[in-house]
């Protein structure tokens, strides 16, 4: 459809937006059309306006409210507090654990009786049945699912309650849907649009590079000559004004490098999910109010922080994907202004990544839960398949998304069914085999991640790539360009063999950047990077394979999809 006025009109009127950001008013007209849309881009490029414009446009046309699928009740609550605050009291409510019996019903009342635009919900919610009913009476303008990136068992911050979103999107009848996210990797973003069924969507991808944010890498042999160097420097950042992140791999070092900071009088507080929520909530309102220097934090803090002054961001461990390291350290800088993002890296850290990446599925656990989903012989309810196993509700969810993608069940409005007539033991089997899979994909992610850690080449073009975009030119503004620049042989090529490096890379080359291949061993892939003699594809059963191209050429490996 061509573009509506009437959107870019009421988003500057009522949004306070008189200048969109490039795809934004793309993704409003298309939400407002009918069509589903993939988003992604950065915390602070305008995500939330693309569905809050298109939502507002359908209710005054039609009185009727968006559903909005949020992970956390802290990014529901800012969300909240923006809306009401442009559109007036009562616009957005939400359904949560934190609120009141009275407050829920009082937030059904405003969506049921027209009164209300957006009605939010956390993922788990919407497993129950009851919920999903109710949704259904309202007849939704559209189903917008914030941190999409969730819905993905590739996602670095995979949660198993939004994988049957794709499930409840269908039961409200397949209203159109906006899939946000911060950073998703192209196999991320096709798994979030096969997960909600999203048809024919327009996929919005602006804004990965931030060419304000240096890249440095420091490695160490000695775990504590980093512990003391990652220390120093935050506390002379810090201490000389500016705020950021500190993230490490464990509870325990987040309390440990807080308490130190503490010692040399900086505000600083941990952050991991064994701290109440209570205390979470402080410490996010607290870091947002500028009221603490540095927040040191495991993976769980900051997803949908939007604190334009964050100046710098440091990882103590390496993460356990380029996903997870390009979202974090995208929390610094959104202001435009330098940034710093430093990764401190042992190779003797790989072996702790390794061990919190293991999640061996449990054939017993799975075999378990088949076998009373046959005795039920009609679909069961998850809460009663929870009760006559046993499992906590969130693993039951985890056990019934691996049968549902090995086939064996699916879930629908009634409950669990059998899918198959397989043996059980054979269902079993399959499942196990593509957890091994997901496996895999897993450690070569962290393998892709050590490899960016190692690069001799422009760290930015490395981080690109991975996203499948290309960076033409070094950027200039990693540890690595900073080194190159220093020495006349620095470790640049020069523009005769960039030129001829650009050259393979294209039309002539019978693997170009993301082309589709085939591997004798491995099956389908996509080509994601070229650097001088390596190419790096990415296998949908394997992972990241980098691979010698001269090999590839002699033996034949890869041929054209």
């Amino acid at each position: 459809m061509s573009d509506d006025p009437d959107l870019g009109a009421l988003a500057a009127s009522s949004f306070s937006l008189p200048k969109l950001r490039p795809g934004q008013l793309a993704a409003m007209n298309a939400l407002a059309g009918g069509r589903d849309v993939l988003a992604v881009m950065p915390t602070g490029y305008g995500k939330s306006a693309t569905y809050q414009v298109a939502a507002r446009y359908l209710y005054n046309q039609t009185g009727r409210p968006a559903v909005v699928v949020s992970p956390l009740i802290a990014l529901q609550e800012d969300q909240l507090d923006g809306l009401n605050g442009q559109l007036g009291d009562g616009v957005a409510v939400a359904i949560n654990s934190s609120r009141s019996d009275a407050e829920v019903e009082d937030a059904w009342e405003a969506a049921e009786s027209g009164k209300a635009t957006f009605l939010f919900l956390a993922p788990e919610q919407l497993a129950k049945q009851e919920t999903v009913d109710r949704i259904a009476k309202l007849d939704i303008t559209m189903f917008v699912v914030d941190e999409a990136h969730c819905v993905s068992s590739w996602g670095h911050d995979f949660r198993p309650d939004y994988l049957d979103l794709g499930n409840v999107r269908e039961r409200l009848g397949n209203p159109p849907v906006a899939a946000l996210t911060a950073t998703a990797s192209p196999p991320v973003r096709d798994e979030i649009l096969e997960r909600l069924g999203m048809k024919d969507p327009l996929i919005l991808v602006r804004g990965f590079d931030r060419p304000n944010i240096s890249l440095d890498v420091v490695r160490h042999q000695e775990d504590k000559g980093k512990r003391k160097a990652v220390l120093e420097q935050v506390a002379s950042l810090a201490k000389g004004g500016e705020r950021g992140l500190l993230y490490a791999a464990t509870r325990k070092d987040t309390e440990k490098y807080a308490a130190k900071l503490a010692k040399e009088g900086l505000r600083a507080e941990a952050y991991h999910a064994g701290r109440s929520d209570s205390d979470r909530e402080r410490i996010h309102e607290e870091f947002l109010d500028d009221q603490l220097d540095v927040v040191v934090a495991t993976t769980a803090f900051g997803m949908g922080i939007n604190k334009p002054n964050v100046r710098f961001v440091v990882h103590a461990d390496i993460p356990e994907s380029l996903d997870a390291y390009y979202q974090e350290i995208g929390r610094s800088g959104r202001d435009g202004k330098p940034s710093a993002a430093t990764l401190y890296y042992r190779e003797e850290d790989l072996g702790l990544r390794k061990f919190f990446g293991t999640h061996s599925p449990d054939p017993d656990s799975l075999l378990a839960v088949l076998k009373i989903v046959k005795a039920a012989g009609a679909p069961a309810p998850k809460s009663a398949l929870a009760e006559l196993t046993g499992f906590p509700v969130r693993r039951l969810t985890g056990l019934v998304n691996q049968l549902e993608e090995a086939g064996a069940v699916t879930t629908g409005k009634r409950g669990i069914r059998l899918a198959s007539k397989a043996k059980l033991s054979a269902l079993v089997a399959r499942a196990v085999e593509l957890a091994g899979a997901r496996q895999r994909v897993d450690q070569s992610r962290l393998t892709m991640m050590r490899a960016y850690a190692e690069t001799d080449s422009c760290r930015r073009q490395f981080l690109l790539g991975y996203f499948g975009e290309e960076l033409s030119e070094p950027c200039g503004n990693c540890d690595v360009c900073a080194a190159a620049s220093k020495t006349s042989n620095g470790v640049h090529s020069t523009k005769e063999e960039r030129g001829s490096d650009e050259q393979r890379a294209g039309e002539s080359d019978p693997f170009p950047l993301q082309s589709a291949v085939i591997h004798k061993e491995w099956g389908p892939g996509l080509v994601m990077r070229h650097e001088d003699d390596v190419i790096t594809v990415l296998f949908e059963q394997e992972g990241y394979k980098t691979l010698s191209r001269r090999a590839v050429v002699e033996h034949e490996l890869l041929k054209p999809a």
